[in-house]
């Protein structure tokens, strides 16, 4: 099986410990993109990957076998680097083809693959320029060819798009799924970009200071962070994290209490601390100028114009940061008081003291993963490996 799995794998440098105790299994012919922050481990991981940094402790399989000895030349990987690391003296046609030649392939197969692979990423006519004569794009998608020609088990990128504009980088994202889907290696790529990660990726590792703080699909991943980091981390605007009191199945968010929906209140009882944060989207709040058993009163401080929505800053009395809504028309004015009617379905709860999600009801739970559009996993029909994702982030309305 051409699975990667990480026991128990730290790397340090010295006293710097740059990944914590990683326990992940990558799946045979899956793509799983490692997200995170800058400086959060996710390059480290996957080079540990490639055989370019060595294992502090733990163990790291491939194929069924500890790596952590082995080259990287004999572990059977492509890779793109964010720079694309192309040869400045050699033509397109030489950079695609030079990994095939030092293997001493025989030329017909040489030549065959690179008329495939020259055809399916647009780069006919370009194989005698060199790299100075390509645009960023044409250069990222020599650096493809290059890693896709190898037709490796496993097929390392970091983060190979972060050069391009934005129409070239949503047509190459596109490209990526393409080629994954033709040839199913088993796909590990590295990104802090979270558009990137949902629509590339069937599962999404987020990775923070070392540590691993989630690993799903991205549907999951969006509806049911498993901490405050995740949470804020996914989205934009960002999740609204609101600090709270909850007794006697009552919910105080500032001066104001709702009744909090029966289906919360055995995971609200258990929270370890006593201590609580609410989150809810931006999209996921309903303004209204009429409130309701579920919402809280603010007032609207100033609103943002997106083009296609608006983004409507709220005080709430007695909590000291500013909430945002998004919502599409009907737009309030800064200064008029507001009610935000809040979707228990949408809702989320921390433990304030870890930051750990304090779980979902089972309700909310069936209804995500209805949600979730998964694929079959490779090895077993009835296992779910990912979902796809759409890039709206979810349903904005305002009434």
């Amino acid at each position: 099986m051409n699975n990667i799995v990480f026991e128990h794998v730290v790397k340090a440098y010295g006293k710097n410990v740059i990944v914590n105790d990683l326990n992940m299994e990558i799946r045979e012919g899956e793509r799983l993109i490692l997200l995170g922050p800058s400086g959060c481990g996710k390059s480290t991981t996957l080079r540990m990957i490639a055989g370019l940094e060595d294992i502090t402790s733990g163990s790291l399989h491939m194929r069924g076998q500890v790596v952590n000895n082995v080259a990287c030349g004999d572990r059977g990987v492509s890779m793109v680097f964010q720079n694309y690391a192309l040869f400045p003296h050699m033509t397109v046609k030489n950079n695609i083809i030079y990994g095939l030649k030092a293997h001493k392939m025989e030329a017909a197969e040489i030549n065959r693959r690179l008329e495939e692979v020259l055809e399916m990423l647009q780069l006919k006519g370009l194989e005698d320029r060199k790299p100075k004569d390509l645009s960023g794009g044409q250069r990222q998608r020599v650096a493809l060819a290059r890693a896709v020609v190898k037709r490796s088990d496993y097929f390392l990128l970091d983060e190979p798009l972060s050069n391009l504009d934005a129409q070239l980088r949503l047509r190459a994202r596109k490209e990526l799924v393409k080629i994954h889907e033709m040839y199913r290696p088993t796909m590990v790529y590295v990104t802090h970009d979270q558009i990137e990660a949902m629509t590339v990726g069937q599962r999404v590792a987020i990775m923070y200071r070392g540590n691993m703080e989630m690993l799903d699909t991205p549907s999951h991943v969006y509806n049911m962070p498993a901490s405050i980091f995740c949470a804020r981390f996914i989205g934009s605007p960002s999740m609204n994290i609101i600090s709270c009191q909850y007794e006697n199945g009552n919910l105080s968010i500032g001066d104001q209490m709702i009744r909090l929906a029966p289906m919360w209140r055995p995971i609200a009882d258990a929270c370890p601390s006593g201590k609580y944060c609410v989150g809810i989207r931006p999209e996921h709040i309903v303004l209204s100028s009429r409130p309701t058993e579920t919402s809280i009163c603010g007032t609207v401080k100033y609103v943002e114009d997106y083009g296609n929505r608006y983004g409507v800053y709220i005080d709430v009395k007695g909590e000291k940061s500013e909430l945002i809504a998004i919502c599409n028309d009907s737009v309030p004015r800064p200064g008029e008081n507001i009610f935000m009617n809040i979707d228990f379905r949408k809702l989320h709860l921390f433990d304030a003291q870890s930051e750990k999600s304090l779980g979902y009801p089972e309700e909310i739970r069936r209804l995500n993963a209805a949600l979730d559009f998964s694929m079959p996993d490779a090895q077993n029909k009835n296992q779910k490996t990912g979902g796809k994702y759409h890039e709206s982030f979810g349903q904005y309305q305002c009434v």
